[in-house]
């Protein structure tokens, strides 16, 4: 029974999170800084960083009980993050509608980066976006992640943007 209404409770949490959601957290103003942030910090490591804010997952995701995780790795893989010339694709993934922060790396940044400062980085986000500030939190956890990046996968000279900088509202 217990299962069964938190079933229900997360139906409804992403049946009423809606598009409007994702443009009221991150205006058109939050995410030009959001980008110009991840530009910036791709200029100092050899890492991509992706960024993916969706607002609920669909009726039949959540019936099936899809996890962030789960979509997370969907993302990685549909927006191709793994799909870069030294195996370097970071994804931060943002459901709004479940209040998580997943983060999916591919191998070469992955094998670097202890778990446990991964998910200092979810927390940054999912404590600031507890208190409602969306662009604040992420830009400090981007900034710690470009800091962290430097340090385990620093910039070897010129290379070429492989994944957009913006991020994407789904």
């Amino acid at each position: 029974m217990t299962h069964f209404i938190a079933l229900l409770s997360r139906l409804k949490r992403h049946l009423l999170t809606t598009s409007g959601a994702s443009r009221r957290a991150f205006p058109a103003a939050a995410l030009k800084t959001i980008e110009a942030t991840i530009a910036t910090g791709e200029a100092l490591h050899r890492a991509e960083v992706c960024l993916i804010i969706e607002p609920a997952l669909t009726l039949t995701e959540v019936l099936q009980q899809v996890s962030a995780r789960e979509r997370a790795r969907e993302l990685f893989a549909l927006h191709r993050v793994w799909d870069t010339e030294e195996n370097c694709g970071v994804l931060i993934y943002v459901n709004l509608a479940d209040h998580k922060v997943e983060i999916v790396a591919d191998r070469a940044v992955g094998r670097l980066v202890d778990a446990g400062e991964w998910q200092a980085l979810c927390h940054t986000m999912t404590h600031g976006f507890a208190r409602g500030e969306f662009r604040d939190s992420v830009n400090a956890a981007l900034q710690k992640l470009n800091a962290l990046l430097q340090q385990h996968y620093p910039a070897q000279g010129e290379r070429r943007n492989q994944l957009d900088n913006r991020p994407v509202l789904l």
